[in-house]
C-alpha cells in the first residue's frame, strides 16, 4: 500500500522533566535514528513534531499527551490536539482509539484527522478496538495500547494482537515493550508493516536503570522460594544467588489439582515466606504460557491446562514464575553449573526423561512448550522414556518377573538387567547423536537420579562411542547435581525465554 512506513520508527519522546525534554533534544535524538536507520518517527507534542518536521524529511507520528480528570484516555484526546499536530507538520496523527470513556467519539477524532489531510493512525489494545476503528476510517492501526488499559503490564510484547491486526487489510504498526531487535523482528514475522521501539533507544534513564537493576539484583538477589516437583518427590527450599539455603523433601503428592492441593505444597515454605519476595516451581511435565499438562499421565497424571503459577501464587501471596523442570535445569547449568555462561543441551534421566535447550543465551521453550522434550522421540515399541528412564526400566524389569527398584538394577549385574541397561543407554546415545546433528551443541549436561547415578555415565560413554565421533557430544555430568532444576527456576524471567 502506497505510503505505508515500512521497518524502524523510533519513537523520540524523552522522560518528561529530562534533559532531554525540549524541541532541540528531541530533534537530536531523531538525527541519529535516522542517522542509524529509522524511517519513521513518533514524535510526542506539537512543539517537538515542528522542530523534528522543519529539520528533517521523514514521516512523522505526531501525538499529544493530556492527564485529564475524568478520562483514563491519554493519546491525542481532544479535537485541538488534532489542528495543532496538522498545523506542526505531522504526516499521521495518532489516536487513543481503545473503548473506554473519553471527552471526544473515536470516530470523530478520526475525521477531524482526515480532514486536515493527513493519515489517521489507532492506537490500539484489542482487536475489536481495531476492527471499530478502521470501520471509523482508521488509515493505520498500532498494537500500542495492548496492556496498557488495566491490571498489570506485561513484560512481553503482545505478538498475538499483531497476528491478528495483520488479516484486517491495513498497515499495521507494532508498539508496546519492544525493547530489543530479536522482539521487534518477531513482529515483522507476525505480520506489522513496521515496528515502534522508544525506550530502549530514547530514554537512556531506563535504559540505564535496567542495567544498574540487574546488576544490583545479580551481586545481591533476595532469596527465592522454590519447588521442584517430580514424579516421586517434591522439594522446596529457599535459594539465594544459586545457593540452597533450607530444604524440606516429602513424597509427591500426586492428588494435583484436587482441594487444598496449592495450599499444601505453599506449606511447606511457610518458614520462609518472610524472607522472599517471589517464588519459582520446576515441574515435571508441560508448561506452557502458565499452564500445567502431563507428558506422560504414568510420571505424574495433571489435570490438562492446570493453573499452576497462578494458584501457588494465591496460596503463597507472592509473584510465581513456573517452568519445566528439565528446561530449568538446562537453565540452572547454564547460570551456576556445568555450562556456566555456554550455550548447551541438559538431558536428564530420571523417573522419566526430560531436556532442556540454552541457544544464543536464551532457554528455548518451543511454540508449545515441548523445546526439549527427549524423553517423547518415538522408539520401536514406544518412547525414549519408556525405554530408558528409571520407571520405564524398573517397569520393563518387572514385566520379566523381577522386582526391582533402579538403584538395585545398575548394581545387580545379571545378564538380564545389562540387557536392559544395554537397550536403554542404547536409546539414549541414538537419540543424542541425533541431537548432535539437528543442533549440533557444545556441550551436552547430563542430570537426574538415573543420569548421575554410579556408573551410568560411562555406560553412556560407551554406548555413543559405536557412532562417528563428529556426532559424538561433548558430555559433563550436571554440576549442580539434583539441584540444577530448582536453582535453574529461581534465576529464570520472562526476558530469558525465547521460542
Amino acid at each position: 500500500m502506497a505510503g505505508v512506513i515500512k521497518g524502524l520508527i523510533v519513537s523520540c519522546q524523552p522522560v518528561p522533566g529530562s534533559p532531554f525534554d525540549t524541541p532541540d533534544g528531541v530533534t537530536e535524538f531523531a538525527r541519529a535514528a535516522v542517522a542509524s536507520g529509522a524511517v519513521g518517527l513518533r514524535i510526542e507534542g506539537a512543539a517537538n513534531v515542528a522542530a523534528v518536521t522543519r529539520a528533517l524529511n521523514l514521516p512523522v507520528i505526531g501525538l499529544i499527551k493530556r492527564d485529564l480528570p475524568d478520562s483514563d484516555v491519554r493519546i491525542s484526546p481532544l479535537l485541538e490536539d488534532i489542528a495543532a499536530l496538522a498545523a506542526a507538520g505531522a504526516s499521521i496523527i495518532a489516536v487513543d482509539a481503545t473503548d473506554r470513556p473519553r471527552p471526544v467519539p473515536v470516530a470523530d477524532l478520526l475525521a477531524a484527522i482526515r480532514a486536515t489531510g493527513r493519515r489517521a493512525m489507532a492506537d490500539c489494545a484489542t482487536l475489536a478496538d481495531a476492527e471499530a476503528a478502521i470501520k471509523a476510517g482508521a488509515d493505520i492501526v498500532g498494537s500500542t495500547m495492548s496492556g496498557y488499559t488495566g491490571g498489570p503490564v506485561p513484560s512481553a510484547p503482545d505478538l498475538a494482537l499483531v497476528r491478528a491486526l495483520s488479516r484486517l487489510g491495513v498497515p499495521v504498526l507494532a508498539e508496546g515493550r519492544y525493547n530489543a531487535p530479536h522482539l521487534a523482528a518477531a513482529a515483522i514475522r507476525a505480520g506489522a508493516d513496521g515496528v515502534v521501539v522508544g525506550s530502549a533507544i530514547t530514554r537512556p534513564e531506563h535504559i540505564t536503570a535496567w542495567f544498574a537493576e540487574s546488576i544490583r539484583a545479580e551481586a545481591d538477589p533476595a532469596p527465592v522460594i522454590a519447588f521442584d516437583i517430580g514424579g516421586t518427590k517434591t522439594l522446596a527450599a529457599l535459594v539465594q544467588n544459586g545457593i540452597v539455603l533450607h530444604r524440606r523433601q516429602i513424597p509427591t503428592d500426586r492428588n494435583v489439582a484436587s482441594p487444598g492441593w496449592a495450599d499444601r505444597l505453599a506449606a511447606l515454605a511457610k518458614a520462609w515466606q518472610g524472607q522472599a519476595n517471589r517464588a519459582a516451581i520446576a515441574a515435571t511435565g508441560l508448561i506452557h504460557n502458565g499452564a500445567w499438562s502431563a507428558l506422560n499421565p504414568d510420571v505424574l497424571a495433571i489435570p490438562a491446562g492446570f493453573p499452576l503459577a497462578d494458584c501457588l501464587a494465591d496460596a503463597l501471596g507472592l509473584p510465581t514464575l513456573a517452568a519445566n523442570d528439565a528446561q530449568a535445569a538446562a537453565w540452572g547449568e547454564h547460570r551456576h553449573g556445568a555450562g556456566a555462561g555456554s550455550d548447551l543441551l541438559f538431558l536428564t534421566v530420571s523417573s522419566g526423561i526430560g531436556g532442556g535447550i540454552v541457544r544464543g543465551g536464551k532457554l528455548l521453550t518451543g511454540a508449545r512448550g515441548l523445546a526439549g522434550s527427549l524423553g517423547q522421540l518415538p522408539q520401536p515399541g514406544g518412547t525414549l522414556e519408556s525405554i530408558a528412564s528409571g520407571f520405564g526400566m524398573v517397569c520393563r524389569a518387572r514385566a520379566l518377573g523381577h522386582d526391582i527398584d533402579m538403584p538395585g538394577l545398575l548394581a545387580i549385574g545379571t545378564p538380564w538387567a545389562e540387557h536392559l541397561l544395554g537397550a536403554a543407554t542404547s536409546a539414549l546415545a541414538n537419540a543424542l547423536a541425533g541431537v548432535q546433528a539437528l543442533l549440533d551443541p557444545p556441550l551436552v549436561v547430563l542430570g537426574g537420579g538415573v543420569g548421575l547415578a554410579p556408573g551410568f555415565l560411562p555406560r553412556l560413554e560407551a554406548a555413543l562411542s559405536h557412532h562417528h565421533k563428529i556426532f559424538i557430544p561433548r558430555l559433563l555430568p550436571a554440576g549442580l547435581r539434583a539441584d540444577a532444576g530448582l536453582i535453574g527456576a529461581t534465576t529464570l524471567t520472562e526476558s530469558d525465554l525465547a521460542i
